[in-house]
């Protein structure tokens, strides 16, 4: 279910591109976990049993939580109290790294589960839960995401329990339809390599997916010829048959060749230029990745014409 709020209507619904989670914003993801646990809802791998044995009655938080220490260093709590070094650490009073925090949400979506009572013991006084973790995990879900939307984080968990990074709605459109079935394997692993690097949160695993496109424009090159040159001209042939435009593109192909070989992208050499922030790897990703999607599609469109099975939607 997702939920839409009134200033959502009235101005629309916040620029998705924060990508850094703030101490408000983890504060709200900490109450929703602790909510849960609360619910019972992590007693399917963390379980509370009932003291005769016959059932599951809630969530055991000091099992969950040290199972998340150890697998996230960086969360020293999602208590709202807890004995840490001797040293008292509440949530409120500290923000993890935002890579934490992102493994932290893909830690409970894997583990969560929707509780429900089966059956009522009345000496304890206390139900025992049956669970329903599809059911769990799609409403963990919708709650997370509506944390990040309307806090403008360009995050979104998936159905596969994955952290995606959201781009821009142009390069999310170019996403949606590129298959990724050019005839050459290869060069179908590095775009799809590519892609699913460009969309990690990480921004180290960013860089990579630069290179790999990188990567991917070299062998495009030689498509149609092993010699470069020769090969190039064919493909913005098949682009484009009016001259100016092709001549643009050439430039274009040309530049990014250049930048290529300039910044430290393909290269290591200690003449390379290196990239100075997030953004500018985001800008060269969306801007050969739209040359490259424009070449492979007019390619494939011409194969098919010449009846040969390769497809790139």
């Amino acid at each position: 279910m997702n939920q839409s709020y009134f200033s959502d209507k009235e101005k629309g619904a916040k620029s998705r591109e924060g990508t850094t989670i703030s101490h408000e914003v983890w504060g709200g993801i900490v109450a929703l976990i602790d909510s849960l646990i609360t619910k019972g809802a992590f007693g399917l791998n963390f379980p509370v049993i009932c003291n005769d044995g016959a059932g599951i009655i809630g969530t055991h938080d000091v099992n969950m939580e040290l199972a998340i220490k150890a697998e996230i260093p960086d969360i020293k709590t999602i208590s709202t109290k807890i004995i840490n070094d001797g040293a008292c650490v509440r949530s409120q009073d500290y923000t993890p790294p935002t890579l934490a925090i992102l493994d932290l949400i893909e830690f409970c979506f894997d583990n969560v589960a929707k509780p429900s009572s089966v059956y009522y013991h009345s000496y304890y006084k206390h139900n025992h839960l049956t669970f329903d973790q599809e059911l769990g995990r799609a409403e963990f879900r919708d709650k997370i995401n509506l944390i990040f939307a309307r806090n403008g984080l360009a995050y979104e968990l998936d159905q596969e329990e994955k952290i995606k990074r959201l781009t821009s709605p142009e390069l999310q459109e170019l996403f949606a339809y590129s298959d990724f079935n050019t005839g050459d394997a290869t060069l179908d692993a590095m775009l799809k390599d590519a892609r699913a690097k460009f969309l990690n949160p990480n921004p180290k695993t960013r860089k990579e997916s630069l290179e790999r496109l990188w990567d991917a424009w070299e062998r495009i090159k030689t498509l149609k010829d092993t010699h470069k040159e020769k090969s190039m001209e064919k493909i913005l042939a098949e682009v484009s048959a009016e001259k100016t435009f092709r001549e643009e593109l050439d430039k274009e192909a040309r530049t990014l060749s250049k930048i290529g070989n300039t910044f430290h992208i393909r290269h290591s050499e200690t003449t390379q230029v290196h990239l100075a922030s997030d953004s500018h790897i985001d800008y060269l990703f969306h801007r050969l990745y739209a040359l490259v999607h424009l070449i492979l599609d007019s390619i494939i469109k011409n194969d098919d014409e010449n009846h040969i099975t390769t497809e790139w939607t």
